[in-house]
């Protein structure tokens, strides 16, 4: 009997974790990837701070979600691109590829990196469009404050640009 029980333990614990594997809905494991629930909370996060800092109405809210959610669909295909090219470029060093493959592939990641820049500017360039002179006002020192942040934090070797 207890041999019996044993065996209707394992097959329930067995079934629940099968059945939880497969309810679980697939997310990236890192947090700061941007399919991630937590990435995705701090986009929403630093939007709304923005929105109360250039007091935004309503209007100009919804542009702003439509903008960047706009760019990043436009970035996502080039993103992956990223990863991939990323990965071969960690795949050509392990393999002792010549320095001009090399060179070629973080060129690519230039290239790529160039564009995810110009979508994420875009972006902004159409929320700015939208404000009212005094909110670029708010929006410019907002930028200041922001850099001048991100420098403290990285030891002020970036420089200004």
């Amino acid at each position: 009997m207890k041999h019996s029980f044993t065996r209707y333990l394992a097959a329930a614990v067995l079934t629940a974790g099968a059945t939880f594997a497969q309810s679980a809905p697939a997310q990236p494991a890192n947090p700061a990837q941007p399919g991630h629930p937590a990435f995705r909370a701090m986009r929403a996060r630093r939007l709304a701070r923005m929105a109360q800092f250039l007091s935004l109405t309503d209007a100009q809210k919804e542009q702003a979600k439509a903008a960047f959610q706009q760019a990043r669909q436009q970035a996502q295909p080039i993103r992956t691109q990223l990863q991939q090219n990323r990965q071969a470029l960690a795949d050509a060093v392990k393999a002792g590829k010549s320095d001009t493959e090399i060179q070629s592939l973080a060129n690519t990641t230039g290239t790529l990196m160039g564009q995810l820049v110009a979508i994420r500017t875009g972006a902004f360039a159409k929320v700015y469009a939208t404000l009212t002179p005094d909110q670029k006002a708010k929006a410019d020192q907002w930028r200041e404050q922001m850099r001048n942040r991100f420098q403290q934090r990285s030891g002020g070797q970036r420089s200004n640009g």
